[in-house]
């Protein structure tokens, strides 16, 4: 359910894919939500170019790095397209694929093509990497890797949007995006990945304003890049009690991730005192938010499938 102020109280009549009222149950176990704390865990890799830390969903792998200048990350062979986000405004990174190079300044998503790929770190700062799990080699350095050696169930088979009528390249776009009334945030998509730029919150969340919903079959990373945050998450009840999980409530400061299964009910409320930013994470992109006109802000490079309306 959503407060009448929140955008996605329109898609209760709109879309399938998000929910609002009780899940309907399924006969299959319920996976747990997974938390990287990377303010507090050690990082996977550390060496002269950075630190950095690897979180996995089923369909993808996180990298959140803190990059010195002169860092490369090399792609020689990547199966499929991938995200970077450069969250911090003064940073920059040079970035070659398909026969380009673009320099390309913080405060920017990238997108990046199949094939070799270079980031080349110009000024320090955060890097997020989201790739998907067919990048085997980023797979095996996650945390996380033990909670999905068996698939998590409930999530389909993923599969990829359609590439781009004049083709797959890089492409950047700006994180930071006026607030518009009856938009969710600054979301772009590509053929692997959706992201959304959730606007700032100044201070707590207005505890009377929660949001809590449920996805059918897809998964939710929230990626925390300041302030801290409370996440509340809820399985149904079945008729199996040995499926059953007791709810969860988790702080998690930033950076951080939670990894949030279906169709487990959660919101999460923002409060930390000062500015809190999160970014939610989708793999592949949603479908019910691609069919709300003006959210997805560069709808017009990515196509949605054809059966998506």
């Amino acid at each position: 359910m959503y407060d009448q102020s929140d955008p996605r109280s329109a898609l209760a009549t709109t879309a399938p894919a998000e929910k609002v009222a009780a899940p309907r149950p399924v006969e299959t176990p319920f996976a747990a939500a997974e938390y990287g704390r990377f303010y507090r865990d050690p990082p996977q890799l550390a060496d002269a170019t950075g630190r950095s830390w690897y979180f996995r969903g089923q369909n993808f792998v996180l990298h959140f790095m803190e990059a010195n200048a002169g860092a490369r990350l090399i792609r020689a062979t990547q199966a499929d397209e991938y995200a970077v986000i450069l969250p911090d405004a003064g940073s920059a990174v040079a970035v070659t694929a398909g026969g380009e190079t673009q320099t390309i300044e913080g405060g920017n998503l990238v997108f990046v093509p199949p094939g070799e790929s270079a980031i080349e770190v110009l000024r320090p700062g955060r890097i997020v990497r989201l790739v998907t799990t067919r990048a085997a080699d980023l797979v095996e350095l996650c945390a996380n890797r033990a909670a999905y050696a068996e698939p998590h169930p409930n999530i389909p088979a993923f599969e990829a949007w359609p590439a781009p009528r004049d083709g797959l390249r890089i492409r950047s776009y700006p994180l930071d995006v006026p607030a518009e009334p009856g938009r969710f945030g600054a979301i772009y998509r590509c053929t692997t990945m959706m992201i959304n730029m959730l606007d700032v919150f100044e201070g707590p969340r207005d505890p009377t304003k929660m949001s809590p919903h449920f996805h059918d079959d897809f998964e939710q990373c929230s990626l925390a890049l300041e302030g801290s945050f409370m996440h509340f998450i809820r399985w149904p009840w079945t008729t199996d009690l040995t499926a059953w999980r007791e709810d969860d409530k988790e702080l998690c400061g930033s950076p951080s991730v939670a990894i949030i299964p279906p169709p487990a009910i959660h919101t999460t409320r923002a409060i930390g005192e000062g500015r809190n930013k999160l970014v939610d994470i989708f793999c592949p992109p949603r479908i019910d938010f691609s069919q709300k006109a003006g959210w997805v802000l560069n709808a017009d490079d990515y196509p949605m499938p054809a059966n998506a309306g």
